[in-house]
């Protein structure tokens, strides 16, 4: 039951593999509903070629799952969707996809709807390393202002331009008949308010500014001479692609009527910005000035915000940007992270099974092999292991560095590797913080979200434990479609600004993991093996 004053919120967290909605009451936060809905397309495997490390997504898979999940979500519930103010959306990212001059997805045309290069290009997919390489060689030519300046100084092949750039020398056809690029967190709203302007979509500051060098002190984005300079061909695209970016309290417009019969909502309803995932995730955990917030999924975001005026001049090095306002309206945000972190294990259970799929249920090995491994010490039987089986994404971005696994031996068992994967990826999480704490941005408190940090608990103990901090893990499964509904309170006016609507409709802290000092210590050596082992790795790419 609930009172006729109730008024409702939804957030949309696309992910992956699936598209999640929670129906969050505005009033404390309860969330009332959730419901998730997996991609067809992508659950088929479809335009994508992981030997490639080329991963897409069809836009269509995006309309119709979250046609889908907002149904589930509301089922039998007529009186709450009556009741809903305002929606708010995250996705992937940088997760681009080219438009048509009406905004329109390419692959939405049936000229088009084949070609993976018309898809969304999603943030996992590394085909531009050499554009991202050619990116960061003409950042240090000194040519230009260094748009890398407030992207850790590196330019990485998941983000946005490395992306567009990729297309326009591999796939000309696509290239010329896209009229813009959008982020998948700008499309989504700019569908569901009815944009039919490509000049028109609402840009997100967390998107511009983490992933396409968008920053205020250069103006904006980086100068066509700039572009030009990169490739000829980036000279076709329209200059600037767009000049303002909106923080996600504000409404990018209204859901159409066409979205709202869809969907079974109020026409007119306010659709906040869309922003990242993890950057919305760390609003719904509730995150403060100094809290490192990490969404722990098939990678690992880390954010963390701070006051401009105790940042002051700082520019850490080798993060995926600081961007003022990006995460909360007031405040810099910092996001950094792991390239696979959720990934890794689920490689190791696809290996185990290998021949043998049909009778083993996917992710069935997984808690089989956690016991065992909990039981095993630190470091197991001496093997040691690297965790970049994704590339790396912080510290200092680097797609062609592979991961690693050293000291096998005939006693090695399926747990101690998985244990030193479990290790391995713990360790990235430390570089993580001593990149910032060496930059001077403090790492005061550690929250966890996510599926991986509320689902194995061995895993968030040892990432304490390597770590040396407690770790907060935040209640809610949905903590990102929760952010999202947050930012749909304020940007509907529910609350007077993001941060009291933060206050009262965060998501608590379940449960505290505290660090082991016995196991820390023993961490010690074994990180040492780890940066080693980092070290050999880029020697063997090259670097």
């Amino acid at each position: 039951m609930t009172s006729g004053a109730d008024r409702f919120v939804i957030g949309l967290d696309f992910g992956t593999d699936s598209v999640r909605a929670v129906v969050v009451r505005v009033a404390d936060g309860k969330e009332i509903a959730d419901a998730a809905a997996s991609y067809p397309r992508w659950a088929k495997g479809r335009y994508c070629d992981p030997t490639r490390q080329m991963f897409r997504h069809h836009p269509a898979d995006y309309l119709e799952a979250m046609t889908e999940v907002v149904g589930k979500a509301l089922a039998g519930r007529r009186a709450i969707a009556d009741a809903v103010v305002g929606l708010g959306v995250d996705t992937t990212g940088s997760s681009p996809l080219p438009v048509s001059s009406d905004a329109r997805a390419l692959a939405l045309y049936d000229e088009f709807a084949e070609d993976p290069d018309a898809m969304c290009i999603l943030w996992k997919d590394h085909t531009a390393v050499a554009e991202a390489e050619d990116i960061n060689a003409l950042s240090r030519t000194g040519r230009f202002p260094d748009y890398t300046r407030y992207v850790g100084g590196i330019y990485s092949s998941e983000w946005y331009w490395a992306k567009i750039l990729h297309i326009g020398r591999h796939n000309p056809r696509i290239f010329q008949a896209a009229a813009s690029w959008v982020e998948l967190c700008d499309w989504i709203p700019a569908v569901l308010t009815g944009v039919k302007d490509a000049a028109a979509v609402v840009r997100s500051r967390c998107a511009a500014g983490h992933k396409a060098l968008w920053h205020p002190s250069f103006g904006g984005l980086p100068s066509r001479d700039w572009l030009v300079a990169l490739d000829p061909c980036l000279g076709n695209l329209p200059t600037p692609m767009f000049t303002e970016t909106r923080t996600s309290d504000q409404a990018a417009g209204l859901l159409t009527a066409e979205w709202a019969a869809a969907f079974g909502l109020p026409a007119g309803i306010p659709v906040a910005v869309g922003a990242f995932d993890c950057h919305i995730g760390a609003v719904g955990a509730g995150i403060e000035p100094y809290s490192l917030v990490r969404v722990m999924g098939t990678s690992t975001c880390d954010i963390l915000v701070a006051p401009p005026e105790e940042v002051g001049d700082t520019v850490v090095r080798g993060i995926c940007g600081q961007v003022p306002d990006s995460v909360l309206p007031g405040y810099v945000g910092f996001e950094a992270g792991q390239s696979s972190f959720g990934d890794v294990f689920a490689w190791f259970d696809r290996l185990l099974r290998w021949g043998r799929e049909e009778t083993v249920t996917p992710g069935g090995l997984l808690p089989r092999l956690e016991e065992e491994a909990r039981a095993l010490p630190p470091g197991a039987f001496g093997e040691r292991a690297l965790d970049w089986l994704n590339g790396r994404r912080t510290p200092d971005a680097d797609q062609t560095v592979r991961a690693m696994v050293a000291g096998l031996h005939l006693g090695s068992s399926a747990a101690s590797i998985y244990r030193t994967l479990v290790e391995a990826t713990a360790f990235g999480s430390r570089a993580i913080v001593e990149r910032f704490e060496s930059e001077g941005i403090a790492v005061k408190h550690v929250v966890a979200i996510g599926g991986i940090a509320r689902k194995s608990p061995f895993i968030t103990q040892v990432c304490a434990d390597v770590m040396n901090r407690e770790i907060g893990v935040a209640e809610s499964d949905q903590c990102c479609a929760r952010g999202a509904a947050i930012f749909a309170a304020a940007a509907a006016g529910r609350y007077p600004d993001v941060h009291q609507a933060k206050a009262a409709m965060l998501s608590p802290i379940e449960k505290v993991f505290k660090p082991d000092p016995r196991a820390h210590e023993a961490y010690g050596a074994i990180y040492t093996d780890y940066l080693a082992i980092g070290a050999f790795a880029q020697q063997m790419a090259g670097r």
